[in-house]
């Protein structure tokens, strides 16, 4: 008998079969005595669409909602993966195969993948779960020697089962009710929405920013300057050029007195390991990666180059049965080029500084901090930008072993009467780990002061005033709206939530990257450079959305209640039943909002094809609508809004007509078009006759006044 493994993609699959010996081929399998390997190609299963259920849901219509099936099922993607899903099938049902390895990615989404093609193949056979955070040989061995019965995962499942059910009863519903209201495809999401409320909120903000002129003034003393400070209210910001004169009038050249000299120390410790959210934005910040382009990256030195642990983790420490990990992957990166002398640095003491900040078993979820792996490190058979995120994540892992980072800070307050002004200068003490050049963390520079004392005397040699402007609010860039988005919280005004959404953010480290191109797919936010502006569209969408869809506490009370399923502390029903409620709410927002926001209406696109935005013929008669066109006839826009005017392309055929785009045009800007060549049905007689669009019934073309052409071609009525 054998067992059957399943990874989650080609590649995986191969290296789990090198390292179990699979040497025999089969059509998308790998096998030898004792195992079979297979793969998926990422998700084989998807959810049902509406019209899987009823064909008539395929039209939208807002009495068709809301819609929620009381089983949502699953079908097979359509493409070239069901052929992979045939195989799957085949081997599942293998007499020979008495057991399964569910070797998808270990998280989340992971298990929904090897779960659903379980579930859609109605396999009964036993199932085992290979959970591992590196895909180092050695890694795939240790974790084949401790595997774990599939149903210790089955609060994980539930949890993915739930994030699915939920997004696709919040999408479906929402995507169409608002569509339907505004007569433009929007696209709706649980974790979308909230995200692109949040640009749009900050673009408002740009937007309505006046900037506010000021003044500062600095004295020069001879061997250091100060800058004025009103030290109640802790501002160096002079409103009034009348203020700053007064100031300058007062000092300048009189016998200031050294009233405070505050000297004092400070450590920095090294910044925490990465987690996937860091990484990103880390990458964002030095090279400009989007979050994508990090992920993507990652991913790759974890599965293709092997020389990373788990990318998709949101955990910033390692456990303590990490220990002997850690010295050996201190140890490989000792061995490379590029980081001896760093690495050698920590493999060279004689204890490594392993505290709570590295070391919490308390702080660890589904995986560790993100680290080099203990496997053959090669830095320099990377491509360019595998490099740059290999080296943010080396040089992160080997900070986290060196010193803090000390520097003195002095600040001085100088009097002139009533006048006092501040002088603060750094020395660095110790580089610490700042020598290592940590990206995003910037150390202080020197900058010296002389050695004075409280009430010495100085005289302000020369006082300056400078004019500046208050700035507005800086766009998001990816970095910052990641740190937003794992942040959520600060956007809460109750305390009680905002503790409790410290660690509930909006969407997961692993999908965040793809949430933020989803909203530049659908168009309501565009990149330049590096920064994330919402667009026209996406402004209005997020104008006429709800409070409860655009707020972060609603997204995050989700992302709790997903994690108390998967911890095992909330039923899965009770979680879709307050979704299902949701729902409800979203089916009417849409009719019950005040206002006047208009969407263009060439925004409209329908089907997962690209189309150009729709022609329009002119406006309908009847509401004012613009007049599109489809494969058998004219029609409103407005449809959805309850207009019914339709002109079918074959009304005139018993005539011998023609409804093109040329007639309708003339007809909705003239009212008539005159003398059009027709054939009388019952006769078959020549006639011409002006046609009109008749008033009582939206659509119907009338003929009138027609003239018969006789055969000599004079024509009567």
């Amino acid at each position: 008998m054998k067992s059957l493994v399943i990874a989650e993609k080609p590649s995986v699959g191969r290296d789990i079969a090198g390292v179990l010996g699979c040497k025999g081929k089969g059509d998308g399998f790998l096998f030898n005595e004792n195992y079979i390997v297979s793969w998926a190609v990422g998700h084989l299963i998807t959810l049902m669409d509406p019209e899987d259920y009823d064909r008539s849901l395929k039209k939208w219509t807002r009495e068709g909602l809301p819609i929620i099936p009381d089983e949502i099922k699953l079908k097979a993607v359509a493409g070239s993966g069901k052929k992979q899903l045939g195989v799957l099938k085949k081997l599942m049902n293998d007499p020979e195969v008495s057991m399964l390895i569910c070797a998808t990615d270990a998280g989340r989404e992971g298990e929904l993948i090897f779960r659903y093609i379980y579930k859609y193949l109605k396999c009964k056979k036993p199932f085992r779960r290979l959970w591992i955070s590196s895909m180092t040989d050695k890694a795939i061995k240790e974790g084949f020697d401790s595997l774990k019965d599939g149903s210790e995962y089955d609060n994980l499942y539930y949890s993915a089962k739930c994030r699915s059910e939920a997004d696709w009863l919040v999408g479906i519903n929402a995507s169409r009710a608002f569509t339907l209201r505004y007569n433009v495809l929007l696209s709706i999401g649980r974790v979308q929405t909230p995200t692109l409320a949040m640009i749009c909120e900050r673009q408002r903000e740009i937007d309505a920013f006046v900037p506010e002129e000021y003044y500062e003034v600095t004295a020069d003393f001879g061997d250091y300057k100060g800058l004025w400070t009103d030290l109640e209210k802790n501002t160096s910001r002079i409103k009034t050029a009348q203020q700053t004169d007064s100031i300058i009038a007062h000092t300048k050249g009189r016998i200031c007195v050294v009233s405070s000299v505050k000297k004092e120390e400070k450590r920095q410790p090294p910044p925490l390991l990465y987690d996937l959210t860091e990484l990103q934005r880390d990458a964002n910040s030095k090279y400009g990666f989007s979050a994508q382009k990090a992920l993507s990256l990652a991913q790759q030195l974890y599965e293709k180059r092997k020389m990373i642990t788990y990318p998709r983790t949101d955990s910033r420490y390692l456990s303590d049965d990490m220990i002997p990990k850690i010295h050996s992957a201190l140890r490989r990166l000792a061995l490379t080029e590029e980081y001896s002398e760093a690495a050698g640095y920590v493999v060279g003491l004689s204890k490594l500084p392993l505290s709570k900040r590295i070391i919490d078993n308390s702080k660890i979820t589904d995986h560790h901090a993100l680290i080099p792996t203990d496997g053959n490190l090669r830095p320099d058979i990377l491509s360019a930008d595998e490099f740059k995120i290999f080296d943010l994540i080396a040089r992160r892992f080997m900070a986290v072993f060196y010193p803090p980072y000390v520097y003195s800070s002095v600040t001085i307050t100088t009097n002139a009467d009533t006048e006092s002004f501040v002088t603060k200068g750094t020395t660095v003490r110790d580089k610490g780990w700042t020598v290592l050049n940590i990206a995003g963390k910037k150390e202080k520079k020197d900058e010296l002061l002389p050695n004075v004392s409280e009430g010495d005397e100085r005289t302000a040699i020369k006082v300056t005033k400078k004019k500046k402007q208050t700035k507005p609010p800086s766009p998001y860039t990816e970095a910052a709206l990641l740190s937003a988005m794992e942040n959520a919280g600060r956007f809460v005004e109750d305390e009680v939530l905002k503790e409790q959404l410290k660690e509930n953010g909006l969407g997961t480290p692993a999908t965040r990257a793809g949430i933020i191109e989803r909203l530049i797919a659908v168009k309501y936010i565009v990149r330049k450079g590096k920064s994330l502006i919402p667009t026209e569209k996406g402004m209005k969408l997020a104008a006429v959305c709800p409070k409860e869809l655009k707020s972060p506490e609603t997204t995050g009370r989700w992302e709790k209640g997903l994690r108390r399923v998967s911890g095992g502390t909330m039923d899965p029903n009770r979680f879709m039943e307050s979704i299902k409620r949701y729902v409800l709410f979203l089916c009417d927002s849409p009719w019950k909002q005040n206002t006047d926001v208009r969407f263009d209406p060439e925004e409209r696109k329908r089907g997962s094809k690209k189309k150009s935005a729709s022609k329009t013929f002119g406006a309908c008669p009847f509401c004012g609508g613009s007049v599109l066109e489809n494969t058998k006839a004219f029609y409103c826009g407005d449809w959805r809004n309850g207009c019914k005017f339709t002109v079918w392309k074959d009304e005139l055929k018993q005539y011998g007509g023609t409804v093109d785009g040329e007639l309708i045009k003339t007809l909705l800007k003239d009212g008539c078009v005159k003398a059009v060549p027709l054939t009388l049905p019952q006769t078959g007689e020549k006639c011409t006759a002006d046609i009109i669009i008749n008033k009582d019934i939206k659509g119907l073309l009338e003929l009138k006044g027609l003239k018969r052409i006789l055969p000599q071609g004079i024509g009567e009525e």
